[in-house]
């Protein structure tokens, strides 16, 4: 999963922007909090006098006095945070806040390429999905059920499309929820405008929040990566695809979306099958959603794609009508 040197610069200094920012707002956090509370300047002064004679009494052995500065230091934090809840600050208001707490926005975690940095590398080869912009407006936070209907019962699923979506969503919020140790697949059936995507995207959001690499690819653009991987003959272009291709099978979620609108073929059928097969035996997470109804994908893909569908992942059907449209219908309660 080798960058080109001008892709690994780029995102280095993305992470040396990150640094300057974070350094920014902690500075204009303490001009506003010693303004508001000159007290905080001596205290914070004070600390920093002392933390530096902890470090040299600790050089020394001097455990008695060392100890005794400890619980000094540890009284004068406490007046710290007292005073800044006092003025409705948060207790932390003066320490330096990182977009990632694991890596404090350095990219590494000792030797090794922190999650952030992966996800970092994911979204410059797959720039084109724009799948950050996408989340802002599609998360668990913005989802509504006031487009499903509670006014008849699927005779399939005796459920009413607002119950059966009530039970998908507490199915998808629990799939996030135990993903550090289950390793779920999720089938998403539904016509269009049911809002497969829409729910893909909110357990993307999710998990991209708790430090997790996701990808998301239609079906029409996995296949276009897959093919230039397989056949590419442009060194820039394959050098790229192979790149994207070991992404595809190592990131921790991998979302499919509208499997069925590609153009099925013999290749399209043996690189899907190689993509969820490698996936599983990985214990890597992958999402699928498609338009398609179980029998059609048995159909469409083979036997061999349908049983370890069938057999791995959760099968979440979608039932309503097409949001976009009850949108435009009634744009007003959008």
């Amino acid at each position: 999963m080798a960058l080109k040197n001008d892709q690994y610069n780029q995102i280095l200094r993305d992470y040396d922007s990150r640094r300057l920012s974070d350094k920014h707002d902690l500075d204009r956090r303490i001009a506003h909090a010693y303004g508001l509370i000159p007290e905080l300047k001596e205290l914070e002064e004070e600390i920093i006098s002392l933390s530096a004679r902890s470090g040299r009494l600790a050089l020394r052995g001097n455990d008695t006095d060392l100890n005794e500065l400890k619980n000094t230091l540890s009284k004068l934090n406490a007046r710290k945070e007292e005073l800044l809840i006092r003025e409705g600050l948060p207790a932390d208001y003066l320490q330096m806040h990182y977009q990632c707490n694991k890596c404090h926005d350095t990219g590494y975690i000792k030797n090794e390429k922190c999650n952030c940095f992966k996800q970092a590398i994911a979204d410059l080869m797959y720039s084109d999905s724009n799948i950050k912009a996408i989340l802002t407006n599609e998360n668990f936070n913005k989802f509504s059920f006031r487009f499903y209907s509670d006014d008849y019962v699927d005779e399939t699923l005796g459920l009413s499309p607002l119950s059966n979506m009530q039970k998908v969503v507490a199915g998808c919020k629990n799939f996030v929820k135990h993903f550090h140790k289950n390793h779920d697949n999720l089938l998403l059936l539904g016509n269009t405008g049911v809002g497969k995507t829409f729910l893909a995207n909110c357990i993307a959001k999710d998990l991209l929040d708790h430090g997790y690499t996701v990808i998301y690819l239609t079906a029409f653009r996995l296949f276009d990566i897959l093919e230039k991987h397989k056949f590419g003959k442009d060194e820039d272009s394959s050098h790229n695809a192979s790149n994207q291709f070991d992404y595809i099978l190592e990131c921790d979620l991998l979302i499919i979306d509208d499997l069925g609108t590609e153009l099925n073929n013999a290749f399209t059928n043996s690189q899907l099958y190689l993509i969820i097969n490698e996936r599983l035996l990985k214990q890597k997470s992958t999402i699928i959603s498609t338009n398609l109804s179980l029998p059609n994908i048995n159909t469409n893909y083979g036997e061999r794609i349908f049983s370890r569908i069938v057999s791995s992942y959760n099968v979440q059907r979608i039932i309503g009508e097409d949001i976009r449209l009850l949108k435009a219908v009634n744009p007003v309660n959008s």
